[in-house]
């Protein structure tokens, strides 16, 4: 279970707010490959390249990073272990090594003025302690409970005291496109003009490192030359800057990166994803893990949204954090990544506060932000260095060698939705219409009544109130039924229409007109930042009433011109008489990848006999297809029970599943509904078994109102294990004007989930609900504070 437990922490540490998986020289970001690339382009860039200036923190970053631990504090001497082959004594000296880290982290704490409330402080306290858990020994548990506690008391005192001088490092590459303020942010943190900066041409010429102290804190920026926009022409230029800004820090690795970019540039217009694919491609992938996002100029107006008028700035802070992890995630091919967005402004005139910090207008200091990001990252690459993990994270896209799982496929088929009903309705549905047909409708037959208005409906008295609603109530249900009655009946009268002109229809000039294109319904397009949105694209026509053909919104698209980049594909059709067909399909394609999810099946539909379907389902999986072709019969043997079997065969990844299924329906009455089906997957050398039996209760007024109640008790077996589950699904009404929906299920593994939906047009409940809603959010946070100071404690 040890390398199970690495695994889980190598996965946590490379997650979210913070990354702590330390950039490692034996990575391909410090890598000795592509020499032959770097060494052509030798010539052209060695004289924008500058000889590193030697200084105290450059000492002790000459040898590998697995050497940097050297650098700590050492240990007490009652701690130094005695042995190198001593592994209890090498944990109890790393143990000491992540204490001595703590000690330090909390002391910087105290001089940046932040706060051990600070959202993510006990996020890293809290790895740091899962960290030295997974590592600790039974005999060492008690130290690591207790060792974030005494480092907090150790680092007050130390402050107090002033003594012994605080040792902290960090080496931080800055990197961006020209112009957007890389300099000008070194300058705002050192609180001086450390670098040379000019606001009509590029200021920094060569890679040149800026050493300096910030609250006892030693930082070294590598300030490099900016990359040119993304261009055929400018793509030699800013490969030879990268290649130049890799052998530079190749002895000495960073231990954060930071990537500028403009916010008041950022939209989708204005995409620099191939320049992004670049570094990807000349640092590695690794080198996201340890990057943070520095978006400048945050402080400048914020453009008009789409209606003219002014956009939120936390909204517009929002749509462009989004819009630039969008764009290294494609970078990578790999959505799992989160890096850090830190908001900066270096314009002399930005508001600053009392102490003379510049802040910016949400009212958070940027400068102890984006030193606060630094240490946490500094510090949790520090401690996976020292407690050896091994980052398993690899990005990228996903591996094609992917199994699909049996269990799924074979609760797949015995889910399988049914082909529809030519006639557009359900068959149970249609079983009870057709039941209901031959009696007249008792709608007709009530008196008429007398529509009360609001003031008159005042004066009656409670009980009249209620006999009146429940008349209301009564005659709706009845017109309800009506209403449905009819619409079968007109569906069933336009399919008879329609085959009788099929028959009758001999030549071409008794054919009727096509219908008139009818406009469908605009699309919910998600606001946006840009003055010239156009809406008008996104409207589509129904020109034939068979085909249904629209296109497919992706707010993300790389084509924002046009705001989609697939279509949608929807037709069904009548072959010959009981013979339908029915194609549903989707097709999106962008710059690198194409997919595709089409659904086509075929029925043969006897009104008093058998149903018989076939299906063929294609849809892509990364560069991989999934094919299935199911086919299915019903059998209608007595009037109240239907038999339902079918068999499925896949193909994915040159491998085959077979599948198949018997269902048996058992209706009683319009109100008890018994369905029982049992099925087996086959493929891979392994076989999947599965069960299960539904009892369902419906209200008397259904289908006019869907209220029901079923419980499904499931078995599933696979590689010997057997799983038993039951749930539970409810649909109420519970008075006129609200409903109720509870979902749950539990199986046998002690896993399960309750879920409850409601529903009201009252204001009173709606203002309960929404009382309830805050309550829960409430307790939610007290108990998150709750956790946050035992996890400090």
């Amino acid at each position: 279970m040890k390398g199970f437990r690495d695994w889980v922490f190598s996965q946590i540490l490379s997650k979210s707010l913070v990354s702590s998986t330390p950039i490692s020289v034996t990575s391909s970001f410090y890598d000795e490959g592509n020499r032959d690339e770097e060494d052509n382009e030798q010539g052209h860039s060695s004289s924008s390249v500058a000889s590193p200036t030697s200084s105290a923190s450059d000492l002790s970053y000459d040898s590998q990073s697995n050497q940097r631990i050297s650098t700590l504090p050492q240990v007490s001497d009652t701690e130094v272990f005695q042995s190198e082959d001593n592994v209890n004594g090498r944990w109890k000296d790393n143990l000491a090594k992540v204490e001595h880290l703590q000690i330090k982290f909390f002391r910087l704490l105290q001089r940046l003025g932040q706060s051990q409330e600070n959202l993510m402080v006990p996020k890293v306290l809290y790895r740091i302690h899962l960290a030295t858990l997974i590592r600790a020994g039974e005999p060492d548990l008690k130290r690591v409970n207790i060792s974030s506690r005494r480092a907090r008391a150790i680092a007050i005192q130390q402050e107090e005291n002033g003594t012994p001088q605080l040792d902290f490092s960090c080496r931080i590459l800055v990197v961006g496109k020209t112009g957007v303020g890389k300099s000008a942010t070194i300058n705002s943190i050192f609180g001086q003009a450390k670098t040379t900066t000019d606001a009509f041409r590029p200021a920094t010429n060569c890679i040149q490192e800026v050493v300096g102290t910030v609250n006892g804190l030693n930082l070294t920026f590598i300030d490099t030359p900016g990359f040119l926009p993304s261009s055929m022409s400018n793509v030699k230029r800013n490969k030879r800057i990268m290649l130049s800004i890799k052998r530079f820090i190749r002895k000495s690795p960073p231990d954060i990166v930071l990537y500028f970019e403009r916010l008041d540039l950022m939209n989708s217009a204005n995409s620099d994803l191939p320049l992004l694919k670049l570094m990807t491609e000349v640092f590695g992938t690794e080198i996201w893990f340890n990057t943070i996002v520095v978006m400048t100029h945050s402080s400048s107006p914020i453009p008009e949204g789409p209606n003219g008028y002014a956009v939120n700035y936390e909204s517009y802070t929002s749509h462009c954090t989004n819009l630039m992890q969008h764009y290294i995630h494609q970078a990578v091919c790999d959505s799992r990544l989160e890096n850090p967005v830190l908001l900066v402004e270096n314009h002399p005139h930005c508001p600053k506060n009392i102490v003379g910090e510049r802040v910016l207008p949400n009212g958070l200091v940027w400068r102890s932000q984006l030193l606060l990001f630094c240490i946490c990252t500094k510090v949790l690459g520090d401690v996976n260095s020292i407690l050896k993990f091994q980052n398993s994270v690899e990005l990228g896209p996903a591996s094609s060698a992917r199994v699909p799982s049996l269990p799924h496929l074979l609760s797949t088929l015995l889910h399988q939705r049914p082909v529809s009903n030519p006639s557009g309705i359900d068959d149970e549905v249609e079983e009870i219409l057709l039941s209901d047909m031959e009696e007249e409708d008792e709608y007709d037959t009530l008196p008429s009544i007398r529509i009360l208005t609001k003031s008159q409906f005042e004066k009656l008295s409670k009980s009249q109130k209620k006999d009146y609603l429940d008349e209301m109530d009564y005659r709706e249900t009845l017109y309800l039924k009506k209403q449905l009655k009819e619409d079968y009946r007109r569906r069933k009268e336009k399919l008879l229409l329609n085959e009788q002109q099929l028959l009758n229809s001999d030549n071409s000039d008794d054919q009727q007109a096509p219908p008139e294109p009818v406009l469908l319904p605009d699309m919910a397009v998600p606001p946006s930042f840009d003055s010239d949105c156009p809406t008008h694209r996104y409207r589509c026509f129904v020109a034939d009433d068979q085909w249904l053909v629209r296109p497919v919104l992706d707010p993300q698209g790389w084509d924002h011109d046009v705001g989609f980049d697939g279509i949608n594909l929807e037709t069904t059709t009548e072959i010959k008489k009981n013979v339908y067909a029915m194609i549903v399909g989707q097709m999106n394609k962008d710059k690198h990848d194409f997919g595709i999810q089409s659904e086509c099946s075929a029925a043969y539909v006897d009104p008093i006999g058998p149903t018989y379907s076939a299906s063929l389902d294609v849809q892509s999986a990364g560069k991989d297809l999934i094919c299935t072709v199911r086919s299915n019969t019903k059998l209608r043997i007595v009037k109240h029970n239907i038999t339902d079997c079918g068999v499925s065969l896949m193909s994915f990844a040159k491998k085959y599943y077979v599948g198949a299924k018997l269902q048996d329906t058992l209706l009683v009455g319009n109100i008890l509904k018994f369905v029982m089906n049992a099925g087996l997957m086959e493929g891979s050398r392994q076989v999947a078994y599965g069960g299960s039996f539904e009892a369902a209760i419906r209200g008397g007024d259904y289908p006019v109102r869907n209220d029901n109640l079923s419980l499904t008790a499931t078995v599933l077996s696979f590689n010997k294990e057997t799983v038993l589950s039951g749930s539970l699904q409810a649909d109420l009404r519970l008075s006129r004007s609200s409903r109720a929906t509870v979902s749950a299920n539990l199986n046998s593994r002690g896993m399960g989930k309750i879920c409850i939906k409601t529903s009201s047009s009252e204001n009173l409940q709606i203002a309960l609900v929404a009382v309830f809603s805050v309550l829960k959010a409430l307790s939610r946070r007290r108990g998150a504070n709750y956790t946050g100071k035992d996890m400090r404690d």
